[in-house]
């Protein structure tokens, strides 16, 4: 009975203490977390600053994601003698010139993607890599500040694909109007005079109109993470067919040293190619306009390896 009642107060005695020592490496572990949210709060503060800090501020990121399959009598797919892949990559790459009275940001977004179906039991089917998706977009901005937040600028944007129909079509906006810059990692562009030159080898739908240019661009650093998000919107004085929007997203995160996981998205609605897809794509429609034309959504994502350099 003695020897019974001993091993229970150890026991007892084991377990408050046990009890105690997790409460208090509980309480440990919530300082020392509202200790690192201090110091990357005073890390992001002396970031800013230094993408403020006169001179050139240079940096890339970018994504690579691929994949393969090979599939031999598998009959409960279509063809069931296969392989299959795909591979793409993203770059997104800047160069600003930051002074006391003037600023100069330049950016560059890449994003090509290549895909392979090759039916073995199908002789004439390509066993090639074709295009998929196929962007390619630079800017320059020039900024003279009125004050530290806020200047007169003017803008150049080109953007294209490059793979298969490079420049066909393609845009070029040249506008000036006003900049703001409330933080040191978004610019937001207003251009209420912009011309939209399009480019295109004969295509009739494609015209070039003066409109009012928006550009909004975020990018930021945060430790391992890497994020750029940019907004290109025209907005058509002639008409609102002419008018279109791009949206594109890169996130990156570094697992080890300079390499880790990347996730890119975008979105666009462009009325004019919505009609050129119609007239000339696959299946194509003669009977299509600008009125009855259906304008969807074009998105793309990749998600794969990434690397910061």
């Amino acid at each position: 009975m003695k020897k019974s009642v001993f091993v229970i107060t150890l026991m007892f005695v084991f377990s408050a203490a046990f009890g105690q020592t997790l409460d208090e490496l509980k309480a440990t572990q919530k300082v020392k977390k509202d200790s690192i949210a201090a110091i990357q709060a005073r890390v992001n503060a002396l970031q800013g600053e230094i993408n403020a800090f006169p001179g050139w501020h240079k940096g890339a990121f970018g994504t690579i994601g691929g994949s393969i399959a090979n599939f031999d009598n598998w009959y409960a797919k279509g063809a069931a003698n296969s392989s299959t892949g795909n591979i793409g990559f993203t770059v997104n790459a800047y160069a600003n010139l930051m002074q006391e009275k003037f600023f100069w940001r330049n950016a560059a977004n890449v994003n090509l993607t290549w895909v392979k179906l090759d039916d073995k039991d199908d002789p004439t089917d390509s066993d090639n890599f074709e295009e998929a998706t196929d962007v390619f977009n630079i800017s320059s901005l020039f900024g003279y500040k009125l004050t530290e937040h806020f200047a007169i600028s003017a803008l150049g944007e080109y953007r294209t694909t490059i793979l298969s129909n490079f420049n066909d079509p393609g845009y070029l906006d040249l506008g000036v109007g006003a900049t703001w810059t409330p933080i040191a990692d978004l610019v937001v562009v207003i251009h209420p005079l912009n011309y939209n030159f399009v480019f295109s080898k004969g295509a009739s739908m494609y015209e070039s109109s003066l409109g009012a240019k928006i550009v909004a661009d975020y990018a930021k650093k945060i430790g391992a993470i890497n994020f750029k998000s940019n907004l290109s919107m025209f907005n058509s004085y002639e008409s609102s067919d002419y008018s279109n929007w791009t949206w594109t997203n890169s996130f990156g995160y570094t697992l080890w040293k300079m390499i880790g996981v990347g996730f890119d998205v975008g979105l666009r609605k462009n009325k004019q190619e919505a009609l050129n897809y119609a007239l000339t794509g696959p299946t194509p429609n003669p009977s299509a306009t600008f009125d009855n034309v259906d304008n969807k959504l074009q998105t793309y994502w990749m998600i794969g390896l990434n690397y910061a350099f």
